[in-house]
């Protein structure tokens, strides 16, 4: 059985990119969220392997939904995505509890490295 991974991202283009990148892999992608509330509400309900998250979006952006969700399931791995992030952004993103950080664009090689990484850390 595959590694069950949840995409975040407010652009249906990254999803896209992303979910195209995971195929022909061990990972399955059984959900994609346009917004941090949607993320909230199908983590509950899928509580997959790993999460990317975007952090720019509208709304609830990717850190608060990170903190949201991490706060209920703190065992959860979300990697973080974004091309807009400074160096207080990752450190707020590292304090809060994600695993990673990939710098968008991101290329299928770097992408599946970081998920490797991540889920074979306890």
């Amino acid at each position: 059985m595959g590694k069950r991974i949840m995409i975040v991202d407010d652009s249906r283009a990254v999803a896209f990119q992303v979910s195209g990148m995971l195929e022909d892999t061990e990972y399955e992608v059984v959900a994609c969220c346009q917004s941090g509330e949607d993320a909230i509400a199908e983590y509950e309900v899928i509580q997959p392997d790993l999460v990317t998250m975007d952090i720019i979006m509208p709304g609830m952006d990717g850190l608060e939904t990170a903190h949201a969700i991490l706060e209920e399931h703190p065992d959860a791995k979300i990697v973080m995505m974004s091309s807009l992030a400074y160096e207080d952004t990752l450190k707020e993103a590292s304090e809060i509890g994600a695993k990673a950080f990939i710098y968008k664009p991101f290329d299928r090689k770097e992408l599946l490295s970081t998920l490797d990484r991540v889920l074979s850390e306890n």
